[in-house]
């Protein structure tokens, strides 16, 4: 009886057992997740977007077309994630369901989408409505961002002279300097700020007026960059200012100082033409276009003011043009029977014109004046050996400026000078006097040119080596011992 007690109370336990070992088994079934992940407002497929759960189950990447799978996941609630560098992380609430499929789209957007405009610049100087400021002018502005991002910013220039807008970007700074700007012209400015993300906010518009220019008398040329450029400066040689941008080749400048116009000849493609601009270097217009300036060497030809500005006399080879500064009324007035014109010089009170030509090597030169009808009246040089040139009519028409290398050296590939001085002739007296006394032995005196009260000279002195730099001296008619060395490195002087 005890035995069949025990067994029986085995039996049990070991019932009792297994029913709890089943009541704890939880058979947990598997569901899946798809869908795709697009841009949110477009649509667009976004490729290599992370998709997970929270709590972790599987992580995949979705595809070329935004969509993505993940399967065998255990029935229950889940956080799910869309998350890549350059977007901003979306998550979606989701219960999987054994043997059931859910589908999740997400639309994502820049990780920027929330990101705020800069606040608008606030522009400090110069203050609205200054005058009188130099053509560099310093300006300045203070602005912000709300969320700290690094800012940078555009200046926008335009003026009350033409429709040009100039902009100035990448500007990382809360100041930007404006150079070589114009005289006597009013400038409109602002500044946006860009975060690089929004668009630019731009800032109240302010203005701001140059000073008048100053009365620079004397204009003159300089190489930079391999090209001429003109420049002009007052009468100790100051306040340079260039006139002329470096990539353009101009040279030869001729002032008027009764219309303010500066003529030159400019370089336009394989040609030689004259132009005209204001004396702040603004308003260029071409003159020539038919025909332009030509002769045996572009560095030798000059040319002339006519009809109190209204004019220009010019060379081409073997004729004498006449032109309108607008470029109309072209007439040829003078030609020669075979030599080249090189230089003209006209005084207008008188009507006479002064002529230099010479053979196709610079040689063999004749100085002479005719009148308006082309009729020859005097022969200033004529015979000699040697460069000769630099002619200029005093303003009664009585003196001529010439220079002549007066070693007679000829050399038709280099064109070089040992000795060249500049000479006053007297029309009456029918002689020339040497202002070239105090000249440096092995150096040249050349581009002679009157001041405008005429009791001095300015001109270029240089190396005769050839390739030594060009300074420009002047010098008093009355005192020749006592030149003055007035501006560096430059040449083509014209004192008007």
């Amino acid at each position: 009886m005890k035995e069949f007690i025990i067994k029986i109370v085995s039996i049990f336990v070991i019932l009792t057992t297994v029913s709890c070992s089943e009541d704890t088994i939880d058979l947990v079934g598997l569901g899946s997740v798809k869908g795709r992940v697009v841009r949110i407002g477009t649509n667009e497929p976004l490729e290599n977007v992370k998709i997970s759960t929270n709590p972790g189950s599987s992580t995949v990447f979705t595809g070329a077309d935004g969509s993505y799978r993940l399967e065998n996941i255990p029935s229950g609630d889940y956080s799910l994630s869309a998350q890549r560098e350059d977007l901003l992380a979306v998550f979606e609430g989701i219960t999987v369901i054994s043997d059931r499929e859910l589908e999740v789209v997400f639309e994502m957007d820049v990780e920027t989408a929330g990101n705020r405009p800069p606040n608008a610049p606030t522009l400090l100087t110069p203050a609205d409505n200054t005058e009188n400021l130099p053509i560099n002018v310093e300006l300045m502005w203070s602005a912000s961002d709300p969320d700290d991002d690094t800012l940078t910013y555009i200046v926008s220039l335009r003026n009350d002279e033409n429709a040009t807008v100039e902009r100035f970007e990448n500007i990382t700074d809360t100041t930007f300097t404006l150079s070589g700007l114009l005289y006597g012209v009013k400038y409109f400015w602002d500044v946006a700020a860009n975060d690089n993300i929004n668009s630019p906010v731009n800032s109240n518009t302010f203005a701001f007026e140059t000073e008048t220019p100053p009365n620079n008398r004397i204009v003159y040329t300089r190489l930079v960059n391999d090209n001429s450029v003109i420049y002009s400066a007052d009468e100790s040689g100051g306040t340079e200012i260039s006139l002329t941008s470096t990539a353009k080749n101009s040279f030869r400048p001729r002032r008027n100082a009764s219309t303010g116009k500066i003529a030159f000849l400019q370089s336009v493609g394989s040609q030689t033409h004259l132009f005209t601009m204001d004396e702040d270097g603004s308003q260029v217009k071409q003159v020539t276009s038919s025909i332009g300036v030509s002769g045996f060497n572009l560095e030798e030809i000059d040319f002339a003011w006519d009809d109190n500005g209204a004019k220009l006399l010019f060379p081409n080879q073997n004729r004498l043009y006449s032109i309108n500064v607008d470029g109309s009324g072209l007439e040829e007035i003078y030609r020669t029977t075979g030599d080249l014109i090189t230089e003209v010089d006209k005084n207008e009170n008188t009507g006479i014109i002064a002529i230099k030509t010479n053979n196709l090597d610079g040689y063999a030169v004749q100085i002479f004046t005719i009148d308006e009808a082309g009729v020859v009246q005097d022969v200033v040089l004529t015979g000699q050996n040697g460069a000769a040139g630099s002619i200029n009519l005093s303003v009664d028409g009585t003196k001529l400026l010439y220079s002549r290398d007066i070693s007679g050296s000829e050399n038709p590939v280099t064109y070089r000078q040992l000795d060249s001085r500049v000479f006053v002739y007297d029309f009456g007296a029918m002689t020339s006097t040497d202002l070239s006394t105090d000249k440096v032995p092995g150096t040249n005196d050349l581009d002679a040119r009157y001041s405008p009260n005429e009791a001095s000279i300015i001109f270029v002195n240089t190396s005769n080596d050839g390739i030594s730099a060009k300074n420009i001296f002047t010098v008093s008619i009355s005192d020749l011992d006592a030149r003055t060395a007035l501006i560096e490195n430059a040449t083509m002087p014209d004192w008007e």
